[in-house]
């Protein structure tokens, strides 16, 4: 006989019932079976990457807006004019 050990790790974990279109219920119980998985932990899983990189996202953004602008500093202690910002002799 043969006997398989399963070990279940259930952390606070909820269960979420969705209403999918025939189509796309076919569609993703053959998704989830082509990476012989359940379709609740490939959902899960979808979930959890579309977090992270939200998550990412998020961080990144409030390190950028958490830079303070350098103060400028003016050759010769004036702005410079229009045609000096915009000057291109390199591309001439």
């Amino acid at each position: 006989m043969h006997t398989d050990i399963v070990l279940h790790c259930f952390r606070d974990m909820r269960n979420v019932t969705i209403t999918l279109a025939d189509d796309l219920a076919r569609w993703l119980r053959v998704r989830a079976a082509e990476e012989d998985r359940s379709v609740s932990s490939w959902l899960a899983q979808v979930i959890a990457r579309m977090k992270a990189q939200q998550d990412g996202y998020q961080i990144a953004m409030e390190r950028a807006l958490a830079i303070q602008p350098r103060q400028a500093e003016w050759i010769d202690g004036r702005k410079p004019t229009r045609d000096e910002l915009h000057d291109r002799a390199g591309l001439r």
